[in-house]
């Protein structure tokens, strides 16, 4: 059997072990290489011969050979392990490099952090080894095949391998060596074990080394000098923790080398089934990270993994699961440095044999027990040391089998200090923690409260379903954060914290896996290479877009997961949800406002707030302002900002706020005036309207059409459901919501008020809802809507039941120089039913294109809630004014619904000469159906009848001698 379709993890490689800083010579390998790629595998060694060059760390399908390919679940070959088909991309890599001068004589070992997914090395021409396991380190020992001065690197991958059975992981398949390649100085430290431990009782620790027998450890903080392998008591320690990442430099030093440590002291246990640190329970505010880059896919640079550390810190964010697989070992650097909770994941998924009802699934046959065996081995041995990774999780998805025994054993035995992990198995024999995805909320209710079904894998065996019932749960992936949304999350963060039993969830996912290809303006995603087989846009489901910008779910999830609670207002009440720290390094600062404007501020003395307590604040009395009322909308503010620079951030970012509504002014009526009739068109106030369709086309001189009732949106990710099995955008359509007529049915001068009725109605459906306009005014113009359904809503033996609508709202369009938006309301981001917490409210200013939010995939997008006015106006502040009765949601933009429905990227969308104004009393929530429950009831616009009023007036233009907001 050829070898990179055997069941051997590799050959000729040295055992697995820590990734250190040495001082012993070391060589990067990194850069151009030349390379040739063939369609199937080639005989005999690399010969280069004309060839074109690629950049290492890199994929070759990003460099402009082959393409890239994505799927969610299925193999992209047929399932035949541990077979590959014959056409079988491969890559050869060859480089000259040359050894330095002063390179010691005693041997040399060549490291690669990361090859997908298997590869032959040659050096000189000799073979030196092969190795799977794409995302884990290979050493092969090459001292012996090295000559003074120049020397050649010759390395074959192939896209497909035995390997590649365990590498499903709902990811883009890339090829390529992708993470450093690195010639080592032989190690006379071969490797490290720290053990630091931490007694919260006495607050000591105890460090003890394993390494070199002769090698000398050195913590000079502590001045701690010691024998390797001899533990040493520390009296006085500060412990290492998420929320405060002590780590205390050390090293360990045979004579010819030193090796750099950081060392963190702390211990994890389960006491009483909750999983604890440094004595207290744990509670995980994560995040599942793939590593992704927009340009170069998984040939992540520090710079970027710093930057997503920085940007969960800044979002409140305390732990990551390494999705799904382990990631570069830097990434655990600065989780240990900036302070994160790791659980780190092996490279094992073998999602796809679903399509064989898992026979032949790796995890339960022997024969792959030590290629598994092997990939945990490597994980655990490389990262040991880090402080962050306080679980181990045994693979993702794979099913079950008897082969996670073995990896569990082995782990323990290995590594007593850490809990292990894995959720498919839903017997949890393996595993410290009872785990799902994706529970709707009554579900996860259920788990808080030990009352949860039993699973039928447990029913029969009372001893493992006692275990698994005293397990603490982790959410290990929940809101899926595809396209708009996630929705509910303040509803999931509610229950996670009422019950010790919920130590929190990981998020799916941080970022969008689109690329960006040379040359391209638009990030591609499944199926934009003719491929038959394909994930489509499943892999856009992040809270950062490709480009890291963060989308709306991030600063969703941020206000979700404070870890500062403020109530009140009245007195205030100040809750500290941390867990090691209170609030010494937080400043807390008070404003008021009046319809936006700010009036007063300052800063509150909040005493000491230990971890998991609350204390109660009075407010000034200018920052109560309850006892003089007014006519305008007052609102205080209080903010938790940190109150000096940290690593992650500086002085003054906002680390928790809450606003409290102290005034609320009734909204004023308007003037009432005549109604003139004058034949085919009537005028109200500033309005004039065609008798023949009842639509307002001039208003306050400008042209317009509209407003007319809509029911409908552009389905999000979320609406369509996974695979279109679980959405609610099938049953909208199926009621016929994407296809509404308009019919005027009445058109009648009542007094002072002109009312228009109409029907709006689906093509082919018998269903549709009576809408009434009711106008009336003088210079101003108000507007009542009256929604009425009518019909078989609820469906019949041969109709669809449809029991919500998207939107109910009406639609205005308005000539495209209105663009400059300015309203008082929430924001400054889009907001919906479910996912609103992030929207403050305040007066805010932005154009109808920066209201956009610019989804790889174009859907429901922009809408601003609670809005109390909005203005629209032009380039000389001359518009329309919208105030609700007392509130409404917005939504304006160049493109219509049916635009952002059609379109598949954002290039599709041709901006066009109008602007599309919603004017909505609420919209359906946005849930997390793309995977997971849809939205809930108490966030569902149900088909009933509903009734809003609306004022419209003009704008003047500004005075020239006067600046604009």
């Amino acid at each position: 059997m050829r070898y990179f379709e055997d069941l051997t993890p590799s050959t000729g490689t040295r055992e697995p072990r820590a990734w250190l800083k040495s001082s012993r010579p070391r060589l990067s390998l990194n850069g151009r290489w030349q390379f040739k790629l063939w369609e199937t595998v080639p005989d005999g060694p690399p010969r280069p011969d004309g060839w074109g060059e690629l950049e290492v760390p890199g994929h070759w399908v990003l460099q402009g050979h082959d393409r890239p390919r994505y799927t969610n679940t299925a193999f992209p070959f047929p399932i035949d392990p541990p077979y590959t088909p014959d056409a079988n991309p491969t890559g050869d890599h060859f480089r000259w490099f040359d050894l330095p001068d002063d390179w010691p004589a005693d041997g040399a070992v060549l490291r690669f952090e990361g090859v997908d997914s298997c590869f032959k090395v040659w050096v000189n021409g000799v073979e030196a080894g092969t190795a799977k396991g794409s995302r884990l380190p290979s050493e092969f020992t090459v001292g012996h095949l090295l000559r003074p001065g120049r020397n050649s690197l010759a390395v074959r991958v192939h896209q497909w391998s035995s390997g590649s059975y365990l590498e499903d992981q709902d990811m883009w398949w890339l090829p390529g060596i992708f993470r450093d390649v690195t010639l080592l100085a032989r190690p006379l430290i071969d490797d490290v074990f720290v053990h630091a431990s931490y007694d919260h009782l006495t607050g000591s620790g105890i460090l003890r080394v394993e390494t070199a027998p002769d090698a000398v450890v050195r913590v000079p903080e502590l001045g701690i000098v010691a024998e390797a392998g001899v533990p040493v008591t520390v009296p006085v320690v500060e412990p290492w923790s998420a929320e405060l990442p002590r780590l205390y430099d050390a090293t360990v030093e045979v004579p010819g080398e030193t090796v750099e440590l950081r060392i963190g002291f702390r211990t994890v246990a389960m006491v009483d089934g909750v999983f604890t640190a440094n004595g207290q329970p744990l509670f995980f505010r994560g995040v599942n990270r793939h590593e992704h880059d927009e340009r170069r896919g998984r040939a992540m640079t520090v710079e970027a993994m710093r930057e997503d550390v920085v940007l969960m810190k800044q979002h409140n964010i305390n732990a990551v699961r390494t999705a799904h697989y382990p990631p570069h070992p830097a990434f655990l650097d600065l989780c240990d440095e900036l302070g994160l909770w790791v659980i780190d994941e092996c490279d094992i998924e073998t999602h796809g044999f679903i399509y064989t009802d898992w026979r032949g699934n790796p995890a339960d046959d022997p024969a792959w027990a030590p290629m598994m065996l092997d990939r945990m081995r490597r994980m655990v041995e490389r990262d040991k040391n880090h402080p962050s990774v306080v679980i181990w999780s045994l693979a993702n998805e794979s099913h079950r089998g008897r082969n996670f025994g073995e990896l569990a054993a082995w782990t323990r035995e290995r590594d007593p200090g850490r809990a292990v992990f894995y959720e498919r198995d839903r017997t949890y024999e393996f595993s410290d923690f009872y785990s799902l995805m994706y529970p709707p909320l009554e579900d996860l209710e259920a788990i808080g409260t030990r009352t949860e079904d039993v699973p039928d894998e447990t029913a029969e065996h009372p001893e493992l379903e006692a275990r698994r019932r005293a397990l603490p749960f982790i959410l290990a992936e929940y809101a899926h954060a595809m396209g708009n949304g996630p929705g509910g999350l303040a509803d999931y963060q509610r229950i996670l914290e009422r019950y010790p039993r919920l130590q929190g969830g990981f998020l799916w996912e941080w970022i969008d896996h689109g690329l960006l290809l040379p040359g391209a303006t638009d990030h591609v995603y499944g199926g934009d290479f003719g491929e038959k087989l394909h994930g489509a846009n499943f892999c856009i489901d992040g809270l950062l877009f490709p480009n890291r910008t963060p989308s709306p779910g991030l600063p969703e999830y941020k206000k979700v997961l404070e870890p500062v609670r403020l109530a009140g207002p009245n007195p205030l009440v100040v809750h500290n949800h941390r867990t090691f720290s209170g609030v010494d390094d937080l400043e807390f600062l008070w404003s008021l406002t009046e319809d936006g404007v700010e009036v007063d501020a300052g800063r509150l003395e909040v005493p000491a707030v230990g971890p998991g307590e609350s204390t109660e604040i009075r407010l000034p009395a200018q920052a109560s302002a309850l006892s003089a009322p007014s006519s305008l909308e007052r609102v205080l503010t209080v903010r938790a900002v940190l109150a000096k620079d940290e690593a992650w951030a500086t002085a003054g970012h906002e680390v928790a706020w809450a606003q409290f509504v102290l005034d609320s002014p009734v909204v004023p009526g308007v003037a009432v005036g005549p109604v003139v009739d004058g034949g085919e068109v009537v005028r109200v106030g500033g309005g004039v309207f065609d008798r023949r369709t009842g639509r307002l086309v001039r208003l306050f001189g400008q042209r317009v059409d509209g407003p007319a009732v809509d029911l409908w949106r552009a389905p999000t990710d979320n609406d369509n459901g996974q695979g279109g099995r679980n959405g609610v955008t099938q049953e909208w359509r199926a009621a016929g919501l994407d296809r509404l007529v308009h019919r005027v049915d009445g058109f009648d001068v009542m007094g002072d008020e002109l009312v228009v009725r109409a029907r709006v109605a689906p093509e082919g459906l018998g269903v549709g809802v009576r809408a009434t306009y009711r106008w009336s005014g003088e210079d101003e113009l108000r507007l009542t809507v009256d929604v009425e359904p009518e019909g078989e809503w609820g469906g019949t033996a041969v109709t669809p039941r449809c029991g919500s609508w998207p939107r109910v709202g009406v639609r205005l369009v308005l000539p495209r120089v209105l663009e400059n938006v300015r309203w008082y309301g929430r924001g400054p981001g889009e907001a919906y039913a479910d996912s609103r917490e992030a929207a403050r409210i305040g007066l805010y200013t932005r154009t109808v294109d920066e209201l956009q939010t610019p989804y790889v995939v174009p859907q429901e997008n922009g809408a601003r809630v609670d809005v109390r006015w909005a203005e629209l106006t032009d380039a000389e502040g001359k518009g329309l004014r919208v105030t609700g009765a007392p509130h409404f949601q917005l939504t304006a933009r160049r493109s219509t619904t049916e635009d952002l429905e059609a379109a598949r990227h954002r290039s599709d969308l041709t901006p066009r000469d109008h602007i599309y104004l919603n004017l909505d009393l609420a919209q359906t929530g946005l849930g997390s159906a793309s995977c997971g429950p849809a939205a809930t009831s108490d966030h569902v616009l149900d088909v009933a009848s509903y009734s809003f009023t609306l004022h419209l007036r003009p704008v003047p233009p500004r005075d020239p001698g006067t600046e604009a907001d």
